[in-house]
């Protein structure tokens, strides 16, 4: 009777434990590296040890800041248009950083040798307005290139379309995250640069509405704290998170080692976000919405409750 009992007791026990876990869901655009985080917290159980339930939702930045705001998603995870939207007036703002640097790659025909050669040359990009567009106009700017008269960007459409683009001749590079990389490789490219080597971009992170951030900051505060856990692990663990690549990105182990290897040093270990990155996201959401005025760093971010997290955790303050 005892042993029924205990049986029956281990089973209600589990059942409210797993229930008592906070539903989050969290939106995403891509099964690409940036956004990997998410599947480490959950593989490895950090958002579990926080008390916390994730969904993970694929959706457009399009329609994700609207769902945002509307409390159809908790947070969001693409960083530039989140910074555009709060310039706008959405009533969103950045929490923390998983990716502080740009994993965006330039890759070029293998007649070209340095960035400096592109002068004068088209560069494809997937459309204008996006992430793609900002950073190769601040990566050829970074090689004394002018981006508005030195260069001319063409969008050429998704990453099979500018890889033909450059067969063809029609363009001379290309940018992209990986595995685009490690693909324009096996075509015979070469990668000039990666933009995370030459300054920081903020991509990927958590964003969460004004409101979510007044009512719910423990649970922010504890959704950053998987984060952070998740990153350390990704730093840490190579094989761990290579496994966790390959099937959350559904790619074999020899791309998911090559992309593990190409962004890893783009990772941060604590969520930062580094001030001259924020200032160079906004300035080029500024830029591509032709928004003249001063825009502050605190229209856009609240790291408030990232640093409690990081003082919590015992990580010292930057």
């Amino acid at each position: 009777m005892l042993k029924i009992l205990g049986a029956l007791l281990s089973i209600f026990v589990l059942h409210t434990s797993v229930h008592a876990a906070d539903k989050i869901r969290i939106g995403f655009p891509d099964l690409a590296a940036p956004f990997v985080s998410l599947a480490v917290g959950q593989k490895r159980g950090f958002f579990q040890d926080e008390g916390l339930q994730p969904e993970f939702i694929r959706m457009n930045p399009a329609i994700a800041f609207q769902a945002l705001v509307g409390g159809e998603i908790d947070y969001y995870t693409v960083l530039f248009p989140g910074v555009a939207a709060a310039i706008r007036g959405v009533p969103v703002k950045i929490v923390g950083s998983y990716v502080p640097g740009a994993t965006i790659a330039l890759i070029a025909r293998p007649e070209f040798k340095s960035v400096q050669e592109l002068r004068g040359k088209t560069v494809g990009i997937n459309a204008f307005g996006g992430a793609l567009e900002s950073a190769a106009r601040l990566m050829v700017k970074h090689f004394g290139i002018d981006p508005d008269k030195e260069i001319k960007l063409l969008a050429t459409g998704p990453m099979e379309s500018r890889f033909a683009a450059m067969k063809q001749g029609l363009t001379a590079a290309t940018l992209g995250s990986p595995p685009t990389d490690f693909l324009g490789k096996k075509f015979g490219f070469v990668v000039l640069a990666r933009a995370h080597e030459l300054f920081s971009f903020p991509v990927s992170g958590l964003i969460a509405s004004v409101k979510k951030i007044k009512e719910r900051p423990d649970e922010i505060k504890r959704v950053i704290k998987a984060g952070i856990k998740s990153n350390r692990y990704f730093i840490q663990n190579r094989e761990g998170t290579i496994q966790i690549m390959t099937e959350w990105m559904k790619i074999d182990r020899e791309m998911a080692t090559a992309t593990y290897e190409s962004v890893l040093k783009a990772f941060s270990d604590d969520l930062s976000l580094p001030e001259n990155g924020l200032r160079l996201l906004i300035e080029e959401a500024k830029r591509a919405a032709k928004v003249e005025r001063e825009v502050a760093m605190n229209e856009v971010a609240d790291l408030s409750i990232l640093r409690e997290a990081q003082r919590e955790l015992g990580i010292a303050q930057r």
